[in-house]
């Protein structure tokens, strides 16, 4: 687990690059604002975005899957944190996996300044394949930390987000209702179902 700074004089800080990475329902958002609402706690300076198309719980709010909040800013894209993350210590980004891949110079860049920059987001896609912008953040990271759902399945620890709904496309916003938690093997079953049903279906 990072552990985190003393506060410094903007003169004197250095700039970190932290990564919360994870399957849904694995935590990452709880940890990232468990994380902010510690540097407030120390009187930091923070800021919190998140992509503009997540407005799953709230359009203006972190939220965790244990409805633990947090303000948020929402945006368009990685370049517009860069203009409005002025005057602050530390910077949360969550759902990074949304973000276009600029939000890797954006992340050096903040870091570069003395910021803190803390980031969440999902590792995998529903296909287990890594997700947007998520391998390079955590290759730059001074920090990872892989957080673990519980599989819905076997009770193992979970890495993979797996899909319940048929859509091929990578974006699918949802919850329980659209996506489980599995772990490796029992995400390979899975896999190995559904390739089997639509093998039927074609013949």
């Amino acid at each position: 687990m990072f552990s985190e700074r003393d506060r410094q004089s903007p003169m004197q800080r250095s700039g970190a690059i932290e990564v919360v990475c994870g399957s849904m329902f694995s935590g990452k958002t709880e940890e990232l604002i468990r994380r902010m609402k510690r540097a407030q706690f120390a009187k930091q300076r923070v800021e919190i975005f998140k992509p503009a198309i997540d407005v799953r719980y709230s359009e203006t709010e972190v939220v965790s899957h244990n409805r633990n909040t947090i303000p948020s800013t929402p945006v368009d894209s990685s370049s517009s944190i860069l203009l409005l993350a002025t005057d602050v210590d530390v910077v949360g980004i969550d759902e990074a996996q949304f973000f276009d891949m600029g939000i890797v110079d954006v992340c050096r860049e903040l870091s570069r300044r003395g910021i803190r920059v803390i980031v969440a987001g999902l590792d995998m896609d529903f296909k287990g394949t890594p997700f947007g912008p998520m391998p390079s953040l955590m290759a730059i990271a001074d920090d990872v930390f892989k957080a673990h759902a519980i599989c819905v399945r076997c009770g193992n620890l979970a890495n993979f987000s797996h899909r319940l709904v048929r859509s091929s496309k990578q974006v699918l916003l949802g919850e329980t209702e659209n996506y489980e938690p599995l772990c490796r093997e029992c995400y390979n079953k899975a896999m190995e179902e559904l390739h089997n049903e639509q093998t039927d279906h074609a013949e």
